[in-house]
């Protein structure tokens, strides 16, 4: 069985999407391989495969959610320089058009120089009826409170008691704050994996939670009242 260490694994996509045509086609590495994460936490698959869901230049296989039904995606998502711009309004969300499991997702948000900071979110597994808000685990990106959880329309996550928000208890805190000021860019990158799902901000583990519900979901960027600017949307599915 060949042993990488998860974290390590963005090194390989250096190289491989250098071409400026490689993006858009996945690279694959074939197993079993385990993979080993901070604190001893194993991850097993039979391929891993390397994902670009934002390309840089268009809203490629992304679709939008709006609570306007009059509102388009291009009223609220553009790309400028390489960066996914949402303007915050209409209440929505983009999100991808296949459905994902297992994986590990990589991204780097910051919120928009000159501008207030606000809140978004990352929807983890989101399935069932397109709505404000759908079922998912939220892994939050609200201006200085980056890595906590939601628990949105009754999704199921077991974590730290101590951590529970008593007068909210589908909301669960995160453990410490690493979030850089606004509007430097901040990094998330988020384990799902059966029924774990693990955040970490700029590098450090921040939250964990066990009991979500295994099932193929799409990944979804929300639209929730400030300018967000998102880049190097980057996913290693886990097959």
């Amino acid at each position: 069985m060949r042993i990488l260490w998860s974290l390590g694994l963005w090194g390989l996509l250096a190289g491989f999407y250098t071409h400026p045509y490689a993006q858009d086609v996945p690279m694959q590495v074939e197993g079993p391989v385990k993979l080993t994460l901070e604190g001893g936490i194993q991850l097993q698959a039979n391929r891993l495969t390397f994902v670009k869901l934002f390309n840089g230049r268009d809203l490629s296989g992304w679709k939008a959610y709006l609570a306007d039904p009059n509102a388009k995606m291009e009223d609220v998502w553009r790309v400028e320089d390489g960066i996914l711009i949402c303007k915050g309004m209409p209440l929505g969300y983009l999100y991808t058009e296949k459905d994902y499991k297992n994986y590990i997702l990589r991204l780097e948000w910051r919120w928009a120089p000159g501008k207030q900071p606000g809140n978004s979110g990352v929807l983890l597994r989101v399935h069932g009826e397109h709505k404000i808000w759908p079922r998912s685990v939220e892994a939050q990106l609200m201006h200085l409170n980056a890595g906590d959880f939601w628990l949105i329309d009754g999704a199921p996550l077991e974590t730290d008691p101590e951590y529970v928000d008593k007068n909210a208890p589908r909301h669960r805190w995160r453990k410490k704050s690493v979030e850089k000021p606004a509007p430097e860019w901040n990094r998330y990158e988020i384990i799902v994996y059966n029924d774990r799902v693990i955040l970490r901000v700029n590098g450090e583990t921040v939250n964990a939670g066990t009991g979500a519900e295994v099932v193929a979901g799409k990944i979804a960027l929300q639209s929730e009242g400030g300018e967000i600017h998102f880049r190097n949307i980057e996913l290693i599915v886990l097959e």
